[in-house]
């Protein structure tokens, strides 16, 4: 199993491939399908959005409430064929991996090949370990969606396995 510290550079993701466990270390942003939609309209209107995109990774979850003294609650990953129409241009625009459960589309198989990028596949169910591999998390914006709002997390130890890699190779 491979140890990686994020953000990745487009090096490190030429060395994966379809299959590859990891561990993922560093910045990860959630963002599930309310604030994909948000982001569009920030991008699509010609507003600033309120994080950096580009190297960035971004998890397909929400994370629950925390209990006292942890980071977080439960994050377990959301399906990623709902972020299929959002995640091409996402990758046109620099974001550099995702995260989430199942397969994605073609279009995004070609954005990741075009942008030398990946998405990672996470477990569906393990969100309590996903939440215990949470060392800090904070809303960075989008406050009124809640758990689905985005949420910037320093992770250590994160499991995921590599689903698609930049080479349009797949474990689906």
């Amino acid at each position: 199993m491979k140890k990686l510290t994020l953000p990745l550079t487009k090096e490190q993701i030429q060395e994966l491939h379809a299959g590859d466990s990891l561990l993922l270390s560093g910045v990860i942003l959630t963002a599930r399908d309310c604030a994909h939609k948000r982001i569009f309209e920030h991008l699509n209107s010609g507003m600033p959005l309120p994080f950096e995109l580009k190297d960035a990774t971004i998890y397909y979850a929400g994370p629950c409430p925390a209990k006292p003294g942890k980071a977080s609650g439960s994050c377990g990953p959301t399906t990623s064929a709902r972020m299929d129409s959002f995640a091409p241009r996402l990758y046109d625009l620099g974001l550099n991996c995702a995260i989430g459960k199942g397969e994605m589309c073609e279009q995004v198989k070609e954005a990741l090949m075009r942008n030398t990028a990946c998405y990672f596949a996470a477990i569906g169910g393990a969100g309590a370990i996903y939440g215990n591999a949470i060392l800090k998390s904070e809303c960075i914006a989008f406050e009124d969606l809640l758990s689905e709002a985005v949420h910037r997390l320093e992770v250590v130890d994160f499991p995921v396995v590599v689903a698609m890699d930049c080479y349009g190779k797949t474990v689906y």
